[in-house]
């Protein structure tokens, strides 16, 4: 998994698959250098067995806070971030709204900020909808049902990593968000680091669901027991806590224990960095062919696993939203 199931007992967070955020890309835009694309996936169609009884339909969680947050100088807090809510899914519908904060109020959980467009419309049908706004700058939106880009080969991860040729995520589908936004809405400066998150209210409190910036991390690096907790926790955090268990873990993959630090290090705090004066290919960015899955392993290895032989989906568009159509 990318960050599937990424609750404790590879469940969703809180029982619930639209609080199970799966995938964050971060892209310069194919058709216009000056933008970024930045797109989140959640709310996958693939469960493990059995599929939890909460598990609903193709929506977004009405009333949930979805962010993209935006780290522009370094220090592992939110410096720019772009919100979203959805409405209850009636009748087979349901409208967003999205808001743009910078400075103090990008830090704030509730959503703060600009609000940038409201009932955005949601695309369960595979239509390609995205709203156009004008101020603060040219930003397209796009929320809706697509096909889940992400690729892998679980069975084999599973079966003491004898890859088996097969794709577990082909056929699958995700809610997306999808934004491509002007380079200068994201900073001064060309190195930008990013995460995404997913809240709901409970009891009157917004909890933290479920968070990540590198894929294929939380799911497959944390023990059973403390998933949940590392999703309840803030990137600034992460070094102090998890710099020792998780240098220690590569340590036992064939890392010296220096190596080990330096390669923890590479992913703490769980941040996905984008240099937009170099190439996009992850860990500069992400774009959507990219192996990370192979990657991962490769990481936590030491180099000794080899890649996985699965490709990209070929269902990927060249223009927005880029990913493909959900499946039947």
């Amino acid at each position: 998994m990318s960050n599937h199931f990424s609750a404790d007992n590879l469940k969703f967070p809180g029982d619930d698959r639209r609080l199970d955020l799966t995938d964050l890309f971060v892209f310069t835009s194919p058709k216009d250098p000056g933008k970024t694309v930045l797109i989140i996936d959640s709310n996958p169609t693939s469960a493990p067995p059995p599929i939890p009884a909460t598990a609903t339909g193709p929506e977004f969680y009405p009333g949930a806070v979805y962010r993209i947050n935006i780290d522009t100088d370094g220090d592992a807090y939110a410096d720019v971030a772009f919100t979203f809510t959805f409405s209850e899914y009636e009748n087979g519908s349901q409208t967003g709204t999205a808001w743009y904060a910078t400075g103090p109020e990008a830090r704030q959980p509730e959503p703060a900020g600009e609000v940038l467009a409201q009932s955005i419309p949601v695309s369960f049908d595979g239509t390609d909808r995205p709203v156009v706004v004008d101020e603060p700058g040219q930003i397209r939106l796009f929320a809706g049902l697509r096909s889940d880009p992400f690729f892998a080969d679980v069975e084999g991860a599973f079966h003491g990593m004898k890859w088996t040729g097969h794709d577990d995520f082909a056929g699958n589908n995700v809610d997306s968000i999808a934004l491509e936004v002007p380079a200068d809405l994201l900073g001064p400066g060309p190195v930008i680091g990013v995460w995404a998150s997913i809240s709901r209210r409970r009891d009157g409190v917004l909890e933290q669901m479920d968070r990540g910036g590198n894929p294929t991390m939380n799911p497959f690096i944390n023990p059973d027991g403390e998933k949940n907790l590392y999703n309840s926790r803030q990137p600034a955090d992460d070094v102090a806590n998890y710099l020792g268990p998780w240098s220690q873990m590569l340590e036992k993959g064939g890392y010296p224990p220096e190596e080990a630090k330096k390669a923890a290090l590479q992913f703490l705090p769980d941040i996905l960095r984008y240099d937009r004066t170099k190439p996009v290919s992850y860990p500069n960015g992400r774009k959507l062919i990219d192996d990370v899955y192979s990657y991962r392993f490769a990481w936590l290895t030491h180099g000794k696993l080899p890649p996985t032989g699965l490709k990209p989906h070929d269902d990927l568009l060249w223009q927005f939203p880029y990913l493909g159509p959900p499946n039947p």
